[in-house]
């Protein structure tokens, strides 16, 4: 996209049509001074009324075009002549006429769409994402302002609303199919045994460190009768057995695994396609975010987290731009890599636009507006800076051509006399 002109732009836009202007009227003055030498020259020549028919007639072209160019923005000398300041008096046809023009022109599928194809919009996103001075541009003003916006959110009434709106989104929340979906890929993945294992491994070695305690929590819990040596027997049976019940568990073949494993797998079901068991778990999920506990810890997180990202925004070598310009790299590679992506955001962008181009009537109608709304003296000086210097070179042709025609008019009639 073209930049907007800048306050330099302008200035040497206005020095251009300066220039242009004043060779423009030197030209004229030229013919000017030509005709009037010509014109008291005693006894001219041909060649001295060559040179006057010539400036006579580059006079007249000069002259007839520095009105036109004049009247398309302004009165010639301010004197209210019909048909002149065409583009002032003309302003509101002008928008209406753009507006149309825009909309049946450009803002039509046919002329959009083909282009649009062609750009590859998803193509273009990985690659532009995929720069890290591209990424910085993005990762640097989301880290600027993360102290205002950190700030922002540590307005008590803002927090309240903020807590009550997220807190009534959480709990209406239907957690139970998405926990029966999270573990159905931890179970499939394989991540779910290692997990399994460890925890087993862990369960076992508890056991086994603390044997003496639980023979004493047996021997407290047994009748007074019974012998110590029994109590002991029988609280390593209990313990022999939970380790063994782990060692089976240990092994994915084992009967006591796959029992568990079904288990497992009928619970997953039920979170998906039972009322009842989602029901429960929706409640208690509502039940544990009702908990003052509960809102405390996530508000002590919060005051922990919006603390560091404030202090980490302040350090040059910021670890949360770094982090930042990271991701959006790595998306930008990722999305390089994935054809699929790409024409998924293509075909978005398709959508888009046309939903954009449904509304070209506003569009126009706005466009419309917007140049209404200007000053009449402010759009002739905008318009004439943009093309007030070619026009320029227009009087200047208009002087020449009007001198080789009065030249070639002289002759003519020097010819036939």
């Amino acid at each position: 996209m073209s930049p907007i002109p800048s306050v330099a732009d302008e200035d040497a836009a206005r020095l251009r049509i300066q220039r242009s202007r004043v060779l423009a009227t030197g030209l004229l003055l030229i013919m000017v001074a030509v005709f009037v030498g010509t014109w008291l020259a005693p006894n001219p020549g041909f060649v001295v009324a060559l040179m006057r028919a010539a400036s006579e007639a580059g006079i007249v072209g000069g002259l007839a075009d520095w009105f036109a160019v004049t009247a398309l923005f302004r009165y010639p000398l301010g004197l209210p002549i019909p048909h002149t300041a065409i583009l002032p008096n003309n302003k509101d046809r002008i928008g209406r006429a753009l507006g149309a023009f825009v909309e049946r022109s450009f803002l039509t599928e046919a002329v959009l769409l083909p282009r649009l194809r062609a750009v590859e919009p998803g193509r273009r996103l990985a690659e532009w994402l995929s720069s890290s001075e591209n990424a910085a541009l993005i990762a640097d003003p989301l880290v600027a302002a993360m102290p205002q916006i950190v700030s922002a959110l540590e307005n008590p009434e803002l927090r309240e609303f903020l807590n009550q709106a997220v807190g009534d989104q959480l709990r209406s929340l239907n957690v139970a199919p998405v926990a029966g979906r999270v573990l159905t890929i931890l179970t499939r993945s394989g991540e779910a045994d290692a997990l399994f294992k460890r925890g087993v491994d862990l369960a076992r070695a508890w056991l086994n460190d603390n044997r003496a305690q639980i023979d004493k929590l047996v021997e407290e819990r047994s009748r007074w009768w019974i012998p110590t040596a029994i109590d002991r027997r029988i609280a390593k049976a209990i313990v022999d057995g939970l380790v063994e019940l782990l060692e089976s568990l240990h092994d994915p073949k084992s009967e006591a695994r796959k029992k568990l494993d079904e288990a497992v797998a009928k619970f997953i079901a039920d979170l998906i396609r039972s009322r009842e068991r989602r029901r429960e778990l929706n409640e208690a999920w509502g039940r544990l975010l009702q908990r003052p506990e509960v809102r405390a810890w996530l508000n002590a997180v919060w005051s922990e987290l919006s603390k560091a990202l404030r202090t980490d925004a302040m350090i040059p070598a910021s670890r949360s731009r770094a982090v930042l310009e990271k991701a959006i790299v790595s998306i930008g590679q990722t999305l390089a890599a994935d054809a699929a992506m790409q024409e998924k955001i293509n075909q978005f962008a398709e959508r888009l636009t046309v939903r954009v181009i449904s509304f070209r009537g506003a569009i126009a109608r706005f466009m419309a507006e917007v140049v209404q709304s200007w000053d009449a003296e402010t759009l002739a000086a905008r318009l004439e800076l943009v093309i007030g210097s070619d026009l320029q070179y227009i009087r200047m042709n208009g002087t020449i051509v009007g001198a080789l025609v009065g030249c070639a008019l002289f002759l003519i009639t020097r010819g036939l006399s």
